[in-house]
């Protein structure tokens, strides 16, 4: 037997276990704490009508009510497949008694109850609309606060960094800041501690200040020298990705060597607090330069064997690439400046004069690489890029010339802040571009190596990634020109939640299951035509063209089906959406009419089969077989073999002749014409007896040789021949050309051609008589 105490345990654990279980199922029920909440939404109205308090104070404010409002939305799910079961229910029971009326006492019993459990759990949910309105509202006043102060500092005019009156005054901060600097580092080394440590950490300096300068030195060179022999022995595609992998240790491994020379100068700790600051910059600021470097290679090649996204020659790629390499380096002094402006509490003067000539740099840089964008294609080259690429790329590159050319000017005239949110974004777009243009080029590579034979720039595959990546590259773009993280995950959380049209709600999950459901409806659909083609129709005594018409038919009825499953799994009520419906019909009905004719005449043919494929038919004076009869229009191969496709609706009104409908059995007519004085009950016999003799003709019904009458020329005939298969026409006539000619040469018998008598009314005038 265990011991008493050992019980006694046990028990107070269970009791503790069961206790918390039901303090958390009690929190569960009780859902959020409105009290609280009051005071928080409260607190958050006051400050937002006082509109004083600082951009991050706001932000804080907004992510509390963002969390409320969260839990307000999680409760407005609560009991939502309850309430609809019981709205299901009271509608079962029929519509309410009018007013005066009444219904029978237990169906009534029945209506009260159900309508009570409704009004109980609607209560909470009720509560939690109203509440999450609130929030809402909230939220969206602290994001217009945000974003009017955003304007503000876009339009607030500061001092002109033309100005010469304030240059002594930033050259002194900056001045300042260098001796103080230096000043830091003096007074840490003639800190006798500090040079004990740097003395114990010496070895660890050493080791990693040689392999930082070993790396910041040569592997660069080192990963783009083998990515360059990867590109060249290996195939295109596979030496592609290979050699995109390999070039981004020209970012990885500077970055590891700037670390660990910043891990070695931080370890001797012979540094001041403004140094600090300024080492605390270097990480960003050669991430910054290392991945431009990278990018600038990647853009525009050393190789003129390599791929690259600017059709450019090689002088413009090389000036490209400087270009790029020193925008790069432009924008890790912004990041420095920017570090030791905020420590040292800059004037706003000195900020004006310290960015403008970096403004100015870096806006000549990208009205140059707007310039080579805007050519990278020249009216004598062949092009190479498909026409959207081209003109997105000179898009891109109109954008970047304004750019380079209007942040100077608004830079001059005193909007810095304007300047520097033109320019630097305009900097970042153009990376990105970049980085896009080689990710689509990486995938590409990847499908070659893939499946080897296939062009990857005309596949479908490749393009849907490649769209992919410039739709993700949307996300970034919006926080490169101004959009707050904040303003993005409201727009996520509208489309996770929903949008509604009318009292249709439209959410990623049930769009994603309405794409889903109807791509599952839209194989299977594929998946019985298929069999029905090639396993069940052939066994069948039906005609090519009747499996036509029922494999047609299914297709369309699969569809449509496959649609209606789609739409109702997503949640979408049809009949919310039957009015918009009827009024879009309407106006289809005007703009479509000829397409609906087609599409109708389309199901009329595979229905009757008035036509088959493989027919031999004459429309419109096109003459030729009847290739395929899809839904709007029939494709017929002309002897010519060329393909006139004529609309389903010119089948259905217009005339057709149809020569092989139900058998190919049809007649061909041989006109023949014998000169005047020939026996005719001779020419009659020959003709028959070639008639006669040919395969093709049937002798039930005989040939039948007519006298058709007096010609101008000619005693004309007629051979009619009913042949065993109409198609054999043209080939039949040509064979009994050949024979009636060769028997009336044997027969003397003579084919004329026209002849006329010249009769001159004064001959006597030819002669001279007078």
């Amino acid at each position: 037997m265990r011991p008493a105490w050992v019980s006694t345990l046990l028990r107070a654990f269970a009791g503790a276990v069961l206790l918390c279980w039901a303090v958390l199922a009690a929190a569960q029920d009780t859902g959020p704490d409105y009290a609280a909440w009051s005071e928080v939404a409260g607190r958050a109205e006051a400050a937002v009508e006082a509109a004083r308090a600082s951009d991050a104070a706001l932000a804080n404010l907004r992510a509390e009510v963002v969390n409320w409002r969260t839990q307000f939305q999680n409760q407005l799910d609560a009991n939502a497949s309850r309430i609809q079961t019981l709205n299901d229910q009271i509608a079962a029971l029929g519509p309410a008694p009018e007013e005066g009326a009444t219904e029978p006492d237990e169906i009534a019993a029945r209506r009260a109850e159900l309508t009570a459990q409704l009004e109980r759990l609607s209560t909470p949910r009720r509560t939690a609309e109203e509440a999450f309105s609130r929030a809402n509202g909230i939220v969206g006043e602290i994001d217009e606060i945000l974003r009017q102060r955003q304007t503000e500092q876009l339009l607030n005019m500061g001092p002109w960094p033309v100005n010469v009156r304030l240059w002594p005054e930033a050259a002194r901060d900056v001045g300042e800041t260098v001796q103080a600097t230096v000043s830091g580092i003096g007074q840490e080394w003639s800190n006798p501690s500090t040079r004990t440590r740097a003395q114990d950490n010496l070895p660890l300096v050493l080791a990693l200040a040689a392999l930082g300068l070993a790396l910041l030195a040569r592997s660069r060179a080192w990963s783009e020298a083998l990515a360059r022999r990867l590109s060249r022995s290996a195939v295109s595609s596979s030496g592609g990705v290979a050699a995109f992998v390999v070039s981004l240790g020209q970012i990885v491994l500077p970055m590891m060597g700037l670390l660990a020379l910043l891990r070695a100068v931080g370890a001797t700790g012979l540094y001041g607090q403004r140094a600090n600051v300024i080492l605390d910059a270097l990480e960003p600021m050669g991430l910054t330069v290392f991945f431009a470097l990278w990018l600038a290679s990647r853009v525009f090649p050393r190789d003129p064997e390599q791929w690259a996204p600017l059709h450019l020659p090689q002088d413009r790629q090389t000036e490209g690439r400087i270009y790029s390499m020193v925008l790069g380096g432009v924008f890790a002094l912004q990041i420095l400046f920017g570090r030791l402006a905020e420590f040292e509490r800059y004037t706003v003067e000195t900020i004006a004069v310290i960015d403008f000539p970096l403004v100015v740099l870096a806006s000549v840089l990208v009205l140059r690489i707007g310039w080579l964008m805007r050519r990278t294609q020249s009216d004598d080259e062949e092009p190479t890029e498909k026409p959207f690429a081209a003109r997105a790329i000179r898009t891109l590159g109109q954008g970047a010339v304004l750019a380079g050319l209007g942040a100077p000017v608004l830079a001059a005239a005193g909007y810095g802040v304007a300047s520097k949110a033109l320019i630097y974004p305009a900097v970042l777009t153009l990376a990105l571009f970049g980085v896009v243009a080689l990710l689509q080029q990486l995938v590409r590579d990847i499908y070659s190596a893939l499946r080897p034979g296939f062009n990857a720039a005309e596949s479908l595959v490749p393009t849907l990634v490649g769209f992919v990546l410039i739709l993700a590259s949307c996300i970034p773009l919006a926080l490169i020109w101004g959009a707050r993280v904040t303003d993005l995950t409201e727009l996520w959380d509208t489309l996770r939640t929903g949008l509604t049209i009318g009292e249709v709600t439209i959410s990623p999950g049930s769009f994603i299951t309405l794409i889903v459901v109807f791509m599952l409806g839209y194989l299977l659909t594929r998946g019985a035509q298929s069999a029905m083609r090639s396993s069940v129709l052939p066994k069948t005594k039906m005609d090519p063209g009747g499996q036509t018409a029922v494999v047609s038919g299914l297709g369309y009825i699969g569809i449509f089906l496959a649609a209606l499953v789609a739409i109702t799994a997503a949640g979408i009520d049809l009949s919310n959406i039957a009015l918009v419906a009827g009024a879009l019909s309407v106006g289809i009905g005007f703009g479509l009419q000829t397409v609906v004719s087609n599409f109708v005449s389309g199901i009329i043919l595979l229905i009757e089969r008035p036509i088959s494929e493989g027919d031999w038919i004459e429309v419109g004076g096109q003459m030729g077989y009847v290739r395929r009869i899809s839904v709007r229009s029939t494709r017929i191969e002309t002897f010519d073999r060329t393909d006139v496709i004529v609309p389903n609706a010119d089948l259905i009104s217009g005339t057709v002749t149809n020569y092989t409908r139900g058998n190919t059995v049809g007649r061909v007519i041989i006109p023949v014409g014998v000169a005047y004085g020939t026996d005719t009950r001779k020419v009659e016999g020959i003709l028959k007896e070639i008639a006669e003799a040919h395969p093709m003709a049937l002798l039930n019904p005989p040939p039948t040789i007519l006298f058709a009458g007096f010609g101008a020329d000619s005693l004309d005939f007629e051979a009619r021949i009913i042949l065993r298969d109409v198609n054999w026409t043209l080939s039949v006539r040509n064979d009994i050309n050949h024979q009636i000619a060769a028997r009336f040469a044997e027969e003397g018998i003579e084919i004329p051609f026209a002849q006329r008598d010249l009769w001159l009314r004064n001959p006597e005038a030819l002669r001279g008589e007078t």
